[in-house]
């Protein structure tokens, strides 16, 4: 088997982080992050381990290993961020995340001295900047994306703030998470080492629940309370940061206050507008443009470009300019109408309702139906020759027009499978 793995491990762990919806293209770059992050045998290793997550008894079975050495490798790999792992009664049980939100960025949450980090942030540039079919496959497959934008709280008027639920602000996520953890911006971290980074704070991107307890116990992010999660938090807002967090309302595991420049997630917002790759908020900025004078502050402060400056058509004044706004490309964070001085932006509800998965098994569910990736978190045993097979005949019958039709509707997404899993629970 260890001359099997030699020979197949890079191409196997692609092979296996493309089951799950959350994939990653196979690139030469892909390839080589790959060998930075993990030796071969880790590689050929991993490209076994099931999509659910599993137990150092498992992982031992499906190794065909004893069970302490099994559990040596796993921890080995947790000690690194490229496995998450959480006690469970008593039980370690372990998960690969996927790439993104996952190991990519944990590889580069604090200054590391075991890997080369000024290659690996090249190599990340080049393979999530330049090649850019890694983010368009993140971002722009399917509805259900895989992660949606916090509304600016102090912009929130007394009436919008009665309307917000609490899973939609970022500060309730904080007061809520059962562990909570700081680490660097991965994304202006990798910018840093190309030359490309912004002035925006780097210690500030947050993990919560088992993540950050995992992250923390490793030593890749710093374990805070909830009043130094606010804090950070308050210093994003004064630093004009988008809260970009996990799609979901039950057990968010991150969010990151995003710069436009720099972070991947508003990147991908501004080039792949039009196919909605990040979820907005349930509000929408209403500009009064009566009092409006043009002076661009919601312009420069808007991360997706979403805000323009024209012509007011304003025969008394020619050259009077006013602030118009995209609602096809705007996130609903609300940074501009806080940074309007004269208070001639308001956010107000959309007309569409903004669909949120329950949590993190809802979402993997509903983005491996419009992925076409069910089969694969259904049988993900692949060492099982049954469960290959029976993945390969269900993705035949997913594929068919009625069945895909079917399964993809938005009733079946929402409301059927929540009720499953709010079921599977009690």
């Amino acid at each position: 088997m260890a001359h099997h793995l030699q020979k197949s491990g890079y191409p196997a762990l692609v092979r296996r982080l493309n089951r799950f919806p959350q994939g990653a293209p196979p690139s030469d770059l892909l390839n080589r992050i790959l060998k930075i992050l993990f030796s071969e045998r880790e590689a050929g290793l991993v490209s076994l381990l099931p999509i659910k997550p599993f137990t150092a008894e498992k992982a031992a079975k499906i190794w065909k290993m004893k069970p302490g050495d099994a559990q040596a490798v796993l921890d080995e790999l947790a000690s690194r961020a490229l496995l998450v792992d959480s006690d469970h009664d008593g039980t370690s049980v372990y998960t690969l995340p996927p790439p993104m939100a996952g190991f990519f960025e944990f590889s580069m949450m604090r200054v590391r001295t075991d890997i080369d980090q000024k290659m690996l942030a090249e190599l990340f540039y080049q393979y999530l900047n330049v090649e850019e079919e890694f983010i368009r496959a993140l971002f722009t497959q399917g509805e259900t994306q895989l992660g949606r934008t916090f509304v600016h709280e102090p912009a929130l008027s007394g009436e919008n703030t009665l309307m917000v639920l609490d899973y939609e602000r970022a500060s309730e996520v904080i007061r809520s998470a059962s562990h909570r953890a700081v680490g660097l911006c991965y994304c202006r971290h990798k910018m840093q080492h190309v030359g490309r980074a912004c002035d925006a704070p780097l210690d500030i991107c947050m993990t919560f629940n088992n993540a950050a307890a995992s992250l923390s116990r490793y030593g890749h992010a710093r374990p805070v309370d909830v009043a130094e999660g606010i804090d950070l938090l308050e210093r994003a807002y004064a630093h004009n940061l988008v809260q970009f967090g996990e799609n979901v309302r039950q057990g968010v595991n991150f969010i990151c206050n995003c710069c436009g420049c720099c972070c991947e997630a508003m990147i991908a917002a501004r080039r792949f507008a039009v196919l909605h790759p990040i979820h907005t908020t349930r509000f929408i900025p209403e500009i009064g443009t009566d009092g409006c004078t043009g002076c661009g502050k919601c312009v420069e402060i808007c991360p997706v470009e979403a805000m323009t400056l024209v012509s007011a058509n304003d025969p008394s004044r020619p050259g009077r300019k006013i602030a118009k706004l995209d609602p096809s490309v705007c996130l609903g964070c609300g940074l501009c109408a806080r940074a309007c001085s004269r208070s001639c932006i308001r956010l107000k509800p959309r007309e569409e309702k903004i669909i949120t998965p329950l949590d993190g098994a809802h979402k993997a569910v509903v983005m491996a139906i419009e992925r076409g990736k069910l089969q694969h978190l259904i049988f993900d045993n692949r060492v099982l020759w049954s469960h290959r097979a029976l993945a390969a005949l269900l993705g035949v019958i997913l594929k068919l027009p009625p069945v895909k039709q079917a399964m993809a509707s938005r009733q079946m997404k929402s409301r059927y499978l929540e009720a499953l899993i709010q079921r599977r629970r009690y």
